[in-house]
């Protein structure tokens, strides 16, 4: 890679120029726009997360310092907090939305093959989301609660690579469950997901469409036994039953046989019920891919850590979408970046040493790859497995 070239330029030449065109011509996103392009946006604001930047203000200041070199970054208009406030408030957030699913396609490409802890041929889901809070006052459209406002981020994640495929935002008041209206079920898939997600009715229709799910039974849970299945009480599996549904309206929703796994946790003694439509996977895999659904609160915990998703620089929905959707887009190009360079440091060390060095010049590969850190030993534990490769 050219080493005349800033860091930032190249980190942004695995960009798919030609796709993010048609995503803007899509949504008409330069209609009438003479200076400041999409593009400009989305280069400002990727440097905004890659160098954590507070505020527009900040972003401003950085950026004018270094005029000289925003031309060989890709940005081609002087930079102004009230054009770049203006960009986020009008522009459509789909643009970014759709380049972010371009992004996410390739990814899961790239880490199609990787080990997640489970032996297993179908493809893994996890499903959750987290709550981004608000100030009511200023972000009225985020209704959640009386005095309180705030986003869900609702996601889709695969756990190989732990790449979220699918990233739904809406008000903090959107129950969780409606999210399942709007999922295009995998025939085959395995989707894993907490007790908030139980509605037999939908979980039915993901029956219908040859999926699979597993999650857990609420306390109140009334079912039939109808026979058990011989289990190794050893690996914490204390019984594998094949049930159905017993009140009347769940029974109506969903009329065919169940499967129910009771588990204890060897470690913590914590004992779960698990309900699946599975009846092939042995009970061990069940309760161990019930585990892996952790990857993605691995996941919201990252990313708001490391990422500027918990302040925002815009207080309009559309300013708010855009601003995750281009930090969903930016983390996923650095772990593409990753793989593509076949970087063995983690994901958290990539960002720390982008953070300041993007305006220096010198091969991409040789700044990422001469490396010296380690993670001290215990301080690994809560990295997703995409970091840790």
């Amino acid at each position: 890679m050219n080493s005349g070239r800033t860091l930032f330029s190249q980190v942004m030449e695995f960009l798919p120029l030609p796709e993010f065109r048609k995503c803007v011509a899509r949504y008409q996103g330069e209609y009438k726009v003479q200076r400041f392009s999409c593009l400009d946006q989305f280069l400002c604001m990727a440097f905004a997360q890659l160098t954590y930047r507070e505020s527009l203000r900040d972003i401003e200041a950085v950026l004018r310092a270094a005029q000289s070199k925003l031309y060989h970054m890709g940005i081609r208009s002087r930079i102004s907090r009230s054009t770049l406030a203006d960009a986020n408030e009008n522009r459509d957030w789909r643009i970014y939305a759709d380049l972010a699913q371009i992004l996410i396609a390739e990814a899961r490409s790239l880490y199609a093959s990787e080990d997640f802890g489970v032996q297993l041929d179908q493809t893994a889901y996890a499903l959750d989301s987290t709550v981004i809070d608000l100030c009511l006052s200023l972000f009225p459209w985020a209704k959640f609660r009386k005095r309180k406002g705030a986003v869900k981020m609702h996601t889709l994640l695969d756990l190989r690579g732990s790449v979220p495929t699918l990233v739904i935002i809406t008000p903090g008041k959107v129950h969780d469950v409606n999210i399942l209206d709007e999922l295009p079920f995998e025939p085959g898939a395995i989707y894993i997901m907490d007790r908030g997600y139980v509605d037999f009715a939908r979980l039915y229709k993901l029956t219908l469409a040859s999926a699979f799910f597993i999650t857990r039974a609420k306390k109140n849970f009334q079912f039939k036994r109808l026979y058990s299945q011989t289990v190794d009480r050893l690996s914490g599996v204390q019984c594998d039953q094949i049930i159905t549904l017993k009140s009347y309206y769940p029974k109506k929703a969903y009329s065919e046989k169940l499967r129910r796994i009771r588990y204890c946790d060897p470690e913590t003694g914590k004992r779960l019920v698990y309900l699946t439509n599975n009846f092939v996977l042995p009970a061990e895999t069940i309760a161990q891919l019930f585990r892996c659904r952790w990857q993605v609160e691995l996941f919201f915990k990252w990313i708001k850590q490391h990422l500027r998703i918990k302040s925002f620089y815009g207080t309009s929905e559309n300013a708010v979408k855009t601003q995750i959707w281009i930090a969903i887009a930016v983390y996923v190009l650095v772990a593409i970046i990753k793989k593509r360079l076949l970087l063995k440091i983690s994901l958290y060390t990539i960002l720390q040493i982008l953070s300041v060095h993007l305006f220096e010049k010198s091969s991409l590969l040789q700044a990422l790859s001469q490396v010296d850190y380690v993670i001290p030993e215990g301080d690994d534990c809560m990295q997703l497995t995409l970091f840790d490769l």
